[in-house]
């Protein structure tokens, strides 16, 4: 895990809004897309459409997605590999 994965691991303990996790971090649009995208891949995190309901769609142009519509948390594989399990 590079230090951005880490740094966006971080904040994703508990299921937060794309605009939050944007805020909290700084990132452009761009490169937190593409980190998200990353993480979601490698199943260390989840995408939601809300607080309980996954992103129901494959996402295979970051383009087309809604991300100021969508949540984040990680997943209990992604936190065993952010913690160094």
């Amino acid at each position: 895990m590079n230090d951005q994965e880490i740094d966006l691991m971080d904040e994703l303990y508990f299921v937060q809004s794309y605009n939050e996790v944007k805020d909290a971090l700084g990132w452009e649009n761009e490169s937190l897309q593409m980190h998200l995208l990353a993480l979601n891949q490698k199943e260390y995190i989840k995408i939601l459409v809300n607080h309980d309901e996954e992103y129901p769609h494959q996402i295979k142009d970051r383009n087309s997605v809604p991300w100021n519509d969508l949540y984040f948390l990680a997943t209990k594989k992604g936190l065993l590999e952010h913690n160094g399990f």
